[in-house]
């Protein structure tokens, strides 16, 4: 928790942290707009590269070299981003990138 300097102060804290994870849940409910979004709620889910580049292989998709889709095609389509990927799920994405690296993945 964050400091505060008086109530009213911790009140307005707790309420932007819930309006934070609300928006992350209504972006998380929302249906993948493009294939890049599929990725991307896939690696979320699974919160593994390797995974979601299986996932992608057992669809018959190949990477942009026109090889098959690898863990790095992945790694790169998060930390690069694309046009067709919402940046509130790009974020998500990203934290869990960070959570992976902090602590390891906790489920």
């Amino acid at each position: 928790m964050t400091p505060y300097s008086n109530i009213a102060e911790l009140i307005e804290t707790l309420e932007l942290e819930i309006k934070s994870l609300t928006d992350k849940i209504t972006t998380l409910k929302q249906e993948p707009q493009s294939f890049n979004e599929q990725v991307i709620f896939k690696y979320i889910d699974t919160g593994s590269t390797g995974k979601t580049k299986d996932f992608v292989r057992s669809l018959g998709v190949k990477s942009a070299r026109g090889s098959l889709f690898s863990s790095g095609d992945v790694s790169k389509l998060i930390k690069d981003g694309a046009d067709d990927i919402s940046s509130e799920l790009l974020a998500i994405a990203r934290k869990v990138v960070s959570m992976k690296k902090k602590n390891g993945m906790h489920r």
